[in-house]
């Protein structure tokens, strides 16, 4: 199993105090949230540790199914950056937000599809390019927010050759089932817990959600990608390694 876990636990601290709780607590990869305040990171740095990595590319204000063309252009910019900070360090996946739906824009809701869509497709080209997997995440059940079907994502994603970030708590959020959760697409998996009414980002356990149906289906199907455990602090990590050693 390969496990890592998100640096959005440490947002409130130094890049380095977050990667150092990572690195001492065991865990093989770190996600490296490459947005405000880690907008700017540096390869030395990262070299530094005993660590692998995969990225979590921008989503704070950023929407690659914009309607605008230049701010659609401009979430591609910063996301490609994500994907030559993956080639430069050989992180294994870059993850990808599917865009925004604004209020203005639902009269117009194939358009933000096809939008997206083809946004979705010109990433996963350029990562192809680079070597690098780009996972598209499923998102949780918040206004605006598209493909939260997991369903409609993997077949966009089955027709493009591209693979998704399954993030369990999104899923269960939407009203997913744990039986429901597995797709020969996914290479990636955000792990963490929540009681279907909020996307809390609990540790592992402190929720509803069947983990362990989830990850012995992924197991019993040789799932071969990274589990990143993505909660809202480090308190929180430590729980969810201890929980994941527990049961697996």
């Amino acid at each position: 199993m390969k496990l890592g876990a998100s640096t959005l636990a440490g947002l409130h601290e130094n890049l380095e105090d977050i990667l150092d709780f990572i690195e001492d607590l065991g865990l093989e990869y770190a996600e490296l949230v490459h947005q405000f305040p880690y907008e700017k990171i540096e390869a030395e740095l990262l070299e530094s540790y005993n660590l692998k990595y995969s990225i979590h590319s921008p989503f704070m204000d950023v929407n690659i199914a914009s309607l605008q063309e230049r701010s659609r252009l401009n979430s591609i910019t910063q996301i490609k950056s994500s994907i030559d900070l993956a080639n430069e360090i050989d992180a294994e996946t870059v993850v990808v937000h599917p865009g925004l739906m604004p209020f203005l824009a639902r009269p117009f809701e194939d358009k933000v599809y096809e939008t997206a869509n083809e946004s979705i497709k010109e990433l996963g080209d350029y990562g192809k390019d680079l070597g690098i997997t780009v996972a598209i995440e499923n998102m949780p059940t918040f206004e605006g927010m598209i493909y939260q079907s997991l369903e409609r994502l993997d077949k966009l994603l089955r027709e493009n050759e591209m693979f998704m970030t399954l993030d369990i708590g999104h899923a269960n959020h939407v009203g997913y089932p744990a039986e429901a959760m597995y797709f020969d697409s996914i290479k990636h998996i955000h792990a963490h817990d929540n009681f279907g009414d909020d996307d809390s980002h609990l540790a592992l356990g402190d929720g509803s959600i069947d983990l362990k149906h989830i990850i012995n289906t992924f197991e019993s199907n040789n799932y071969d990608g990274i589990y990143i455990i993505e909660v809202n602090d480090e308190d929180s990590i430590k729980k969810s390694y201890e929980y994941i050693k527990k049961n697996f």
